[in-house]
Protein backbone atom coordinates (compact mmCIF):
# COMPACT_ATOMS: atom_id res chain seq x y z
CA UNK A 1 0.00 0.00 0.00
CA UNK A 2 1.00 3.65 0.33
CA UNK A 3 4.51 4.56 1.34
CA UNK A 4 3.35 7.89 2.79
CA UNK A 5 0.09 9.39 3.96
CA UNK A 6 -0.21 13.16 4.38
CA UNK A 7 -2.77 14.27 6.98
CA UNK A 8 -3.79 17.92 6.58
CA UNK A 9 -4.75 19.36 9.96
CA UNK A 10 -4.05 23.05 9.66
CA UNK A 11 -7.47 24.55 9.04
CA UNK A 12 -9.25 26.80 11.52
CA UNK A 13 -12.76 26.06 10.31
CA UNK A 14 -15.58 28.26 11.55
CA UNK A 15 -18.66 26.37 10.37
CA UNK A 16 -18.98 24.96 13.90
CA UNK A 17 -18.26 28.30 15.57
CA UNK A 18 -17.86 29.04 18.42
CA UNK A 19 -16.85 25.51 19.51
CA UNK A 20 -14.57 25.35 16.48
CA UNK A 21 -12.26 28.33 16.46
CA UNK A 22 -8.65 29.31 15.82
CA UNK A 23 -7.57 27.91 19.19
CA UNK A 24 -9.32 24.54 18.77
CA UNK A 25 -10.69 23.94 15.26
CA UNK A 26 -13.16 21.35 14.08
CA UNK A 27 -10.65 18.55 13.53
CA UNK A 28 -9.94 18.45 17.28
CA UNK A 29 -13.59 18.36 18.34
CA UNK A 30 -15.03 15.02 19.42
CA UNK A 31 -17.93 13.24 17.80
CA UNK A 32 -20.02 10.31 18.88
CA UNK A 33 -19.24 7.24 16.85
CA UNK A 34 -20.18 3.57 16.99
CA UNK A 35 -18.12 0.45 17.53
CA UNK A 36 -19.73 -0.91 14.37
CA UNK A 37 -17.80 1.70 12.38
CA UNK A 38 -14.61 0.04 13.60
CA UNK A 39 -15.88 -3.41 12.69
CA UNK A 40 -16.20 -4.43 16.32
CA UNK A 41 -19.21 -6.42 17.48
CA UNK A 42 -20.40 -4.58 20.58
CA UNK A 43 -22.29 -1.82 18.78
CA UNK A 44 -21.39 0.54 21.63
CA UNK A 45 -20.89 4.30 21.51
CA UNK A 46 -17.56 6.03 21.94
CA UNK A 47 -16.19 9.52 21.43
CA UNK A 48 -13.13 10.46 19.40
CA UNK A 49 -11.84 13.48 17.53
CA UNK A 50 -12.09 13.87 13.77
CA UNK A 51 -8.30 14.08 13.72
CA UNK A 52 -7.82 10.79 15.58
CA UNK A 53 -10.10 8.98 13.13
CA UNK A 54 -8.02 10.41 10.26
CA UNK A 55 -4.86 9.03 11.88
CA UNK A 56 -6.51 5.60 12.07
CA UNK A 57 -7.37 5.75 8.36
CA UNK A 58 -3.84 6.78 7.47
CA UNK A 59 -2.24 4.00 9.47
CA UNK A 60 -4.63 1.47 7.95
CA UNK A 61 -3.52 2.14 4.36
CA UNK A 62 0.24 2.40 4.89
CA UNK A 63 2.80 -0.18 3.89
CA UNK A 64 4.64 -1.82 6.78
CA UNK A 65 7.44 0.73 6.53
CA UNK A 66 5.15 3.63 5.60
CA UNK A 67 5.04 7.06 7.24
CA UNK A 68 2.22 9.27 8.42
CA UNK A 69 3.17 12.90 7.68
CA UNK A 70 1.04 15.31 9.70
CA UNK A 71 0.92 18.88 8.41
CA UNK A 72 -0.63 21.12 11.06
CA UNK A 73 -0.44 24.74 12.13
CA UNK A 74 2.37 25.32 14.59
CA UNK A 75 -0.13 26.58 17.18
CA UNK A 76 -1.86 23.16 17.14
CA UNK A 77 1.23 21.20 18.17
CA UNK A 78 -0.05 20.51 21.68
CA UNK A 79 -3.43 19.34 20.32
CA UNK A 80 -1.70 17.02 17.83
CA UNK A 81 0.55 15.64 20.57
CA UNK A 82 -2.43 14.91 22.82
CA UNK A 83 -4.22 12.98 20.08
CA UNK A 84 -1.17 11.07 18.88
CA UNK A 85 -0.43 10.05 22.48
CA UNK A 86 -3.61 7.94 22.37
CA UNK A 87 -1.91 5.63 19.87
CA UNK A 88 0.61 2.94 20.70
CA UNK A 89 4.36 3.39 20.60
CA UNK A 90 4.70 1.46 17.34
CA UNK A 91 2.12 3.69 15.62
CA UNK A 92 3.76 6.88 16.90
CA UNK A 93 7.12 5.75 15.50
CA UNK A 94 5.56 5.89 12.04
CA UNK A 95 4.35 9.48 12.48
CA UNK A 96 6.13 12.77 11.91
CA UNK A 97 4.66 16.21 12.55
CA UNK A 98 5.67 19.16 10.37
CA UNK A 99 4.38 22.35 12.05
CA UNK A 100 3.32 24.98 9.52
CA UNK A 101 4.87 28.36 10.31
CA UNK A 102 1.90 30.13 8.69
CA UNK A 103 -1.37 29.22 7.02
CA UNK A 104 -1.14 29.15 3.22
CA UNK A 105 -4.06 26.86 2.27
CA UNK A 106 -3.89 23.27 1.04
CA UNK A 107 -1.57 23.65 -1.97
CA UNK A 108 1.33 24.73 0.23
CA UNK A 109 0.57 22.04 2.82
CA UNK A 110 0.59 19.30 0.18
CA UNK A 111 3.67 20.75 -1.53
CA UNK A 112 5.48 20.64 1.81
CA UNK A 113 4.47 17.03 2.45
CA UNK A 114 5.35 15.87 -1.07
CA UNK A 115 8.75 17.57 -0.93
CA UNK A 116 9.49 15.89 2.40
CA UNK A 117 8.35 12.46 1.20
CA UNK A 118 10.23 12.68 -2.11
CA UNK A 119 13.55 13.14 -0.36
CA UNK A 120 13.46 9.36 0.12
CA UNK A 121 12.87 8.62 -3.58
CA UNK A 122 9.68 8.12 -5.55
CA UNK A 123 6.82 7.45 -3.17
CA UNK A 124 3.15 6.64 -3.56
CA UNK A 125 1.24 9.13 -1.43
CA UNK A 126 -2.31 9.41 -0.11
CA UNK A 127 -3.55 12.82 1.08
CA UNK A 128 -6.32 12.78 3.68
CA UNK A 129 -8.42 15.47 5.30
CA UNK A 130 -8.74 15.50 9.09
CA UNK A 131 -12.31 16.73 9.55
CA UNK A 132 -14.57 14.17 7.87
CA UNK A 133 -16.34 11.03 9.06
CA UNK A 134 -15.63 7.94 6.95
CA UNK A 135 -16.86 4.42 7.68
CA UNK A 136 -16.43 1.52 7.69
CA UNK A 137 -12.66 1.39 7.70
CA UNK A 138 -12.38 -1.86 5.74
CA UNK A 139 -14.39 -0.45 2.84
CA UNK A 140 -12.25 2.68 2.81
CA UNK A 141 -9.13 0.51 2.71
CA UNK A 142 -10.50 -1.38 -0.31
CA UNK A 143 -11.21 1.87 -2.18
CA UNK A 144 -7.79 3.24 -1.19
CA UNK A 145 -6.18 0.10 -2.67
CA UNK A 146 -7.85 0.88 -6.02
CA UNK A 147 -6.54 4.45 -5.83
CA UNK A 148 -3.04 3.15 -5.04
CA UNK A 149 -2.96 0.83 -8.03
CA UNK A 150 -4.35 3.50 -10.35
CA UNK A 151 -1.86 6.15 -9.22
CA UNK A 152 1.01 3.75 -9.90
CA UNK A 153 -0.17 2.24 -13.18
CA UNK A 154 -1.60 5.37 -14.78
CA UNK A 155 0.97 7.84 -13.41
CA UNK A 156 -1.89 10.16 -12.61
CA UNK A 157 -3.76 12.07 -9.93
CA UNK A 158 -6.51 9.99 -8.32
CA UNK A 159 -9.46 11.51 -6.47
CA UNK A 160 -12.32 10.01 -4.48
CA UNK A 161 -15.83 10.87 -5.67
CA UNK A 162 -18.80 10.68 -3.31
CA UNK A 163 -22.14 9.68 -4.90
CA UNK A 164 -24.43 12.66 -4.19
CA UNK A 165 -27.61 12.11 -2.22
CA UNK A 166 -29.06 15.60 -2.62
CA UNK A 167 -28.43 18.79 -4.64
CA UNK A 168 -25.76 20.05 -2.24
CA UNK A 169 -24.35 23.53 -2.85
CA UNK A 170 -21.61 23.37 -0.21
CA UNK A 171 -19.35 20.92 -2.11
CA UNK A 172 -17.41 21.01 -5.33
CA UNK A 173 -18.34 18.38 -7.92
CA UNK A 174 -16.39 15.97 -10.13
CA UNK A 175 -17.74 15.16 -13.59
CA UNK A 176 -17.01 11.59 -14.64
CA UNK A 177 -15.98 10.53 -18.13
CA UNK A 178 -15.39 6.93 -19.23
CA UNK A 179 -14.52 3.99 -16.99
CA UNK A 180 -11.00 2.62 -17.09
CA UNK A 181 -11.66 -1.02 -17.90
CA UNK A 182 -10.63 -3.53 -15.27
CA UNK A 183 -9.33 -1.03 -12.74
CA UNK A 184 -12.33 0.26 -10.79
CA UNK A 185 -11.34 3.82 -11.67
CA UNK A 186 -13.07 6.39 -13.87
CA UNK A 187 -11.48 9.08 -16.02
CA UNK A 188 -12.35 12.56 -14.80
CA UNK A 189 -13.85 14.95 -17.34
CA UNK A 190 -13.84 18.10 -15.21
CA UNK A 191 -14.07 19.64 -11.77
CA UNK A 192 -16.95 22.00 -11.04
CA UNK A 193 -17.05 24.77 -8.47
CA UNK A 194 -19.61 24.79 -5.67
CA UNK A 195 -22.83 25.27 -7.66
CA UNK A 196 -25.98 27.23 -7.00
CA UNK A 197 -29.11 25.25 -6.12
CA UNK A 198 -30.39 25.05 -9.71
CA UNK A 199 -27.05 23.79 -11.04
CA UNK A 200 -26.75 21.24 -8.23
CA UNK A 201 -30.22 19.94 -9.07
CA UNK A 202 -29.18 19.66 -12.73
CA UNK A 203 -26.04 17.72 -11.76
CA UNK A 204 -28.10 15.30 -9.66
CA UNK A 205 -30.66 14.75 -12.40
CA UNK A 206 -28.05 14.25 -15.13
CA UNK A 207 -25.98 11.71 -13.21
CA UNK A 208 -22.25 11.28 -13.62
CA UNK A 209 -21.45 14.00 -11.08
CA UNK A 210 -19.89 13.27 -7.70
CA UNK A 211 -19.01 15.31 -4.63
CA UNK A 212 -15.31 16.10 -4.33
CA UNK A 213 -14.08 14.54 -1.07
CA UNK A 214 -10.79 16.47 -0.95
CA UNK A 215 -8.69 13.28 -0.77
CA UNK A 216 -5.98 12.53 -3.36
CA UNK A 217 -3.51 9.81 -4.36
CA UNK A 218 -0.44 10.14 -6.61
CA UNK A 219 3.22 9.27 -6.88
CA UNK A 220 5.64 11.90 -5.68
CA UNK A 221 7.38 11.96 -9.07
CA UNK A 222 4.13 12.73 -10.89
CA UNK A 223 3.08 15.42 -8.41
CA UNK A 224 6.47 17.12 -8.37
CA UNK A 225 6.11 17.46 -12.14
CA UNK A 226 2.57 18.84 -11.84
CA UNK A 227 3.62 21.41 -9.25
CA UNK A 228 6.50 22.52 -11.46
CA UNK A 229 4.23 22.76 -14.51
CA UNK A 230 1.04 24.19 -12.99
CA UNK A 231 1.98 25.93 -9.75
CA UNK A 232 5.62 27.05 -9.64
CA UNK A 233 4.52 30.02 -7.54
CA UNK A 234 3.54 27.50 -4.86
CA UNK A 235 6.27 24.92 -5.18
CA UNK A 236 9.49 26.73 -6.16
CA UNK A 237 10.26 27.74 -2.59
CA UNK A 238 9.68 24.21 -1.28
CA UNK A 239 11.76 22.73 -4.08
CA UNK A 240 14.78 24.59 -2.71
CA UNK A 241 14.47 23.08 0.76
CA UNK A 242 17.43 20.91 1.75
CA UNK A 243 16.94 17.54 3.45
CA UNK A 244 16.36 18.21 7.16
CA UNK A 245 19.27 17.45 9.45
CA UNK A 246 18.95 15.06 12.36
CA UNK A 247 19.06 18.02 14.74
CA UNK A 248 15.96 19.50 13.05
CA UNK A 249 13.82 16.90 14.82
CA UNK A 250 12.70 16.74 18.41
CA UNK A 251 10.67 13.98 20.05
CA UNK A 252 7.77 14.57 22.44
CA UNK A 253 5.58 11.80 23.81
CA UNK A 254 7.10 9.45 21.26
CA UNK A 255 6.17 11.68 18.29
CA UNK A 256 8.87 13.09 16.02
CA UNK A 257 8.46 16.81 15.33
CA UNK A 258 10.27 18.45 12.43
CA UNK A 259 10.32 21.86 14.05
CA UNK A 260 13.61 23.29 12.74
CA UNK A 261 13.67 22.48 9.02
CA UNK A 262 16.05 25.07 7.60
CA UNK A 263 14.25 27.33 5.13
CA UNK A 264 10.71 26.10 5.86
CA UNK A 265 9.45 29.42 7.22
CA UNK A 266 10.80 31.25 4.18
CA UNK A 267 9.24 28.68 1.85
CA UNK A 268 5.82 29.18 3.41
CA UNK A 269 6.23 32.95 3.31
CA UNK A 270 7.09 32.90 -0.41
CA UNK A 271 4.47 30.35 -1.43
CA UNK A 272 1.23 31.55 -3.01
CA UNK A 273 -1.91 31.14 -0.89
CA UNK A 274 -4.20 28.87 -2.93
CA UNK A 275 -6.04 25.59 -2.58
CA UNK A 276 -4.72 22.36 -4.09
CA UNK A 277 -7.95 22.05 -6.06
CA UNK A 278 -7.42 25.40 -7.80
CA UNK A 279 -3.67 25.07 -8.21
CA UNK A 280 -3.43 21.44 -9.38
CA UNK A 281 -6.53 19.21 -9.41
CA UNK A 282 -8.74 21.33 -11.67
CA UNK A 283 -5.92 21.79 -14.20
CA UNK A 284 -4.32 18.35 -14.13
CA UNK A 285 -4.41 16.59 -17.52
CA UNK A 286 -4.44 13.04 -16.13
CA UNK A 287 -6.98 12.56 -13.38
CA UNK A 288 -8.94 9.47 -12.39
CA UNK A 289 -11.65 8.95 -9.81
CA UNK A 290 -12.49 6.12 -7.45
CA UNK A 291 -16.19 6.15 -6.58
CA UNK A 292 -16.53 5.83 -2.82
CA UNK A 293 -18.26 2.74 -1.49
CA UNK A 294 -17.72 4.00 2.07
CA UNK A 295 -20.02 6.37 3.91
CA UNK A 296 -18.66 9.94 3.94
CA UNK A 297 -19.83 12.90 5.93
CA UNK A 298 -18.47 16.42 5.98
CA UNK A 299 -19.98 17.81 9.16
CA UNK A 300 -20.51 21.36 7.95
CA UNK A 301 -23.10 22.75 10.35
CA UNK A 302 -24.41 22.48 13.88
CA UNK A 303 -27.55 20.84 12.54
CA UNK A 304 -25.36 17.95 11.37
CA UNK A 305 -22.94 18.00 14.28
CA UNK A 306 -25.41 18.24 17.19
CA UNK A 307 -26.71 14.64 16.89
CA UNK A 308 -23.09 13.41 16.93
CA UNK A 309 -21.81 15.70 19.67
CA UNK A 310 -23.86 14.23 22.53
CA UNK A 311 -24.31 16.34 25.65
CA UNK A 312 -20.65 17.43 25.82
CA UNK A 313 -21.08 17.51 29.58
CA UNK A 314 -23.21 20.64 29.45
CA UNK A 315 -25.09 21.55 32.65
CA UNK A 316 -28.60 22.37 31.40
CA UNK A 317 -31.78 23.31 33.25
CA UNK A 318 -35.08 23.35 31.40
CA UNK A 319 -38.62 24.56 32.05
CA UNK A 320 -40.96 23.98 29.16
CA UNK A 321 -38.11 23.66 26.65
CA UNK A 322 -38.47 21.22 23.76
CA UNK A 323 -36.02 19.66 21.32
CA UNK A 324 -33.05 21.90 22.13
CA UNK A 325 -29.33 21.15 21.94
CA UNK A 326 -26.83 22.79 24.28
CA UNK A 327 -23.03 22.72 24.15
CA UNK A 328 -21.75 24.97 26.91
CA UNK A 329 -18.93 25.22 29.43
CA UNK A 330 -21.09 27.08 31.95
CA UNK A 331 -24.61 26.25 33.22
CA UNK A 332 -27.44 27.14 30.82
CA UNK A 333 -31.17 27.48 31.58
CA UNK A 334 -33.87 27.23 28.90
CA UNK A 335 -37.46 28.36 29.47
CA UNK A 336 -40.36 27.97 27.07
CA UNK A 337 -38.28 27.59 23.90
CA UNK A 338 -37.97 24.82 21.33
CA UNK A 339 -35.82 23.72 18.40
CA UNK A 340 -32.81 25.79 19.43
CA UNK A 341 -29.08 25.13 19.22
CA UNK A 342 -27.21 26.97 21.96
CA UNK A 343 -23.40 27.00 22.09
CA UNK A 344 -21.54 28.87 24.82
CA UNK A 345 -17.83 29.43 25.29
CA UNK A 346 -17.22 31.43 28.46
CA UNK A 347 -13.55 32.17 27.81
CA UNK A 348 -12.38 30.36 30.93
CA UNK A 349 -10.08 28.22 28.78
CA UNK A 350 -8.21 31.33 27.69
CA UNK A 351 -10.10 31.88 24.45
CA UNK A 352 -12.63 34.56 23.63
CA UNK A 353 -16.08 34.38 25.21
CA UNK A 354 -18.94 33.97 22.73
CA UNK A 355 -22.48 32.61 22.46
CA UNK A 356 -24.42 31.18 19.54
CA UNK A 357 -28.21 30.87 19.61
CA UNK A 358 -29.73 29.47 16.42
CA UNK A 359 -32.97 27.89 15.35
CA UNK A 360 -32.50 24.34 14.11
CA UNK A 361 -32.33 24.30 10.34
CA UNK A 362 -30.70 27.74 10.20
CA UNK A 363 -27.14 27.00 11.28
CA UNK A 364 -25.72 27.20 7.75
CA UNK A 365 -26.11 30.96 8.21
CA UNK A 366 -23.20 30.96 10.64
CA UNK A 367 -21.06 31.83 7.61
CA UNK A 368 -22.92 35.17 7.51
CA UNK A 369 -22.17 35.73 11.20
CA UNK A 370 -18.49 34.92 10.66
CA UNK A 371 -18.32 37.48 7.85
CA UNK A 372 -19.94 40.10 10.09
CA UNK A 373 -17.37 39.37 12.81
CA UNK A 374 -14.53 39.74 10.32
CA UNK A 375 -15.99 42.95 8.91
CA UNK A 376 -16.19 44.32 12.45
CA UNK A 377 -12.50 43.58 12.99
CA UNK A 378 -13.27 41.15 15.84
CA UNK A 379 -11.21 38.27 14.51
CA UNK A 380 -10.18 37.35 18.07
CA UNK A 381 -13.69 35.85 18.36
CA UNK A 382 -12.88 33.39 15.59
Amino acid sequence: MFSDCIIMAGGSGTRLWPASNAAKPKQFLTYRSKDSEKNTPSGGIFYQTFFASALERGLAVLATDGRLIIIAAECYTSLVLAECARFGEEARRRMVLIPEPEAKNTAAAIACGVRYAAMDGDRCILVLTSDHIIAPLEVFKANAAVAYRTALKQDALVVFGIPPTKPETAYGYIEAAECLTGTGAIKVASFREKPDKLTAERFLEAGGFYWNSGMFAFTSGFMLGEFARLAPDVFAAFDRLPPPSASAYTTESGLRILGAWAGLAAAYHESKRVSFDYAIAERCARTFMVVADFAWRDIGSWDEYAPLAGSNGAEVYEAGAESCFVDADIPVALCGVKDLIVVVRSGKDGGASSVLVARKGETQRIREIVEQIRDAGRTELL
